[in-house]
């Protein structure tokens, strides 16, 4: 299994590596750039936004591969729990997402568009039969709830990550990181559940082609992963978080993949709450604001950089609970939560104060400059 995982990865990542740079052509072609036009837009430049196409390519050409190889070799059976429908309408589904959201990068969508496309390809993931169909939560008696509820609760899902990705996408680096961090705590979630190899190739595959991706998005980016990586990155993680938790569908299990994306989960509906106190309607929930947590960091005076790498560090600390709870159960998860707590705020004001030296440091040598430049 761990051969094909490697290669999975390898296949992925040096299809997105290698397909970036054209990316961004297209992108300056077709006039899909991103202008730094109002306050909520952090670069100064203007910047190609069609970088989600070599993250899909890459994850496309490395699970088709990786499926026709395994099929060949009797390593997996589509046939079993309708693997090759469910894979069908997960294809159907990113097609959608895909359409709407590079006709928005290119020329423009309204939002309400996007979340109707979102919507249906979540109807038809479910059509294809992949949905959530069963909880076993302490102190919910959820056996007796209708095909209803679940439907509702599937697309609910799907469409609160897909939009979750996208809303958190606001910096250099951010969403495509964050997605890689939930990558490999999903990974290792996965192995310790003993998971379909299905799933576990699909988020292999997700991870390789965000690494090879990352490169060109990090901090200074060469260009952006744009609503259509954003979209599909959000649509195939919450995709594949149903496939991989499809055995067992307990507390726990159902808690990992919500810990694993609890930053950009937290983020949406404290915007979504924002919005509806702001604008006292929910329409205003579509309304985009500049209240986002990377947008409130930037405004406690970090850069873009030690934004973005803080929130990793914060994702990674959510998946890490995330992966104990899997392995150990929760008081070890939660006696962790509470060391990473301590550890932060007894580190939380030496970092401020560290930060503003730096920044009284960097101040000094742009006067510095400056004034040799007048000098001169």
């Amino acid at each position: 299994m761990w051969g094909d995982i490697a290669i999975a990865f390898l296949i992925a990542f040096m299809t997105a590596f290698m397909a970036t740079p054209h990316t961004i052509n297209l992108a300056k072609k077709l006039g899909a750039v991103d202008t730094p036009k109002d306050e909520r837009r952090i670069n100064k430049i203007t910047m190609p936004r069609l970088g989600g196409l070599a993250v899909i390519a890459g994850f496309f050409v490395s699970i088709l591969y990786l499926i026709i190889i395994m099929c060949i070799e009797n390593k997996i059976n589509l046939y079993e729990e309708n693997y090759i429908q469910k894979i069908i309408g997960f294809i159907l589904g990113a097609v959608i997402i895909g359409i709407v959201c590079f006709i928005d990068d290119v020329k423009g969508v309204k939002a309400v568009w996007k979340l109707i496309a979102q919507i249906i390809a979540a109807i038809v993931v479910i059509r294809f039969g992949i949905r959530i169909d069963n909880l076993d939560i302490p102190f919910l008696n959820l056996e007796n709830a209708g095909d209803a509820f679940y439907i509702l609760l599937t697309i609910g899902w799907i469409v609160g990550i897909t939009n979750a990705m996208n809303l958190i996408d606001g910096l250099d680096g951010l969403s495509t990181g964050i997605s890689l961090i939930s990558c490999i705590s999903l990974l290792i979630i996965f192995s310790l559940n003993s998971s379909p190899i299905i799933s576990i190739v699909l988020i292999t595959a997700l991870g390789g082609a965000l690494c090879g991706f990352l490169p060109y998005n990090f901090n200074p980016a060469k260009t952006f992963i744009g609503d259509t990586g954003s979209n599909f990155l959000g649509y195939c993680l919450s995709i594949i978080s149903i496939l991989g938790i499809a055995k067992t569908y307990t507390a726990i299990v159902i808690v990992a993949p919500i810990m694993v994306l609890a930053l950009p989960i937290f983020d949406t509906l404290f915007a979504i709450f924002r919005r509806i106190i702001h604008g006292k309607s929910l329409k205003s929930i579509i309304e985009p604001d500049a209240e986002h947590l990377h947008h409130r960091m930037l405004k406690k005076g970090f850069t873009q950089k030690q934004a973005v790498l803080i929130l990793y560090g914060l994702s990674a600390i959510f998946g890490m609970f995330a992966i104990i709870l899997m392995d150990s159960g929760i008081w070890k998860a939660l006696s962790f939560a509470i060391i990473m707590i301590i550890i932060i705020a007894l580190g939380y004001k030496e970092f401020f104060k560290q930060r503003l030296l730096e920044d009284i440091c960097e101040d000094e040598k742009e006067k510095k400059e400056t004034e040799i430049r007048k000098e001169k």
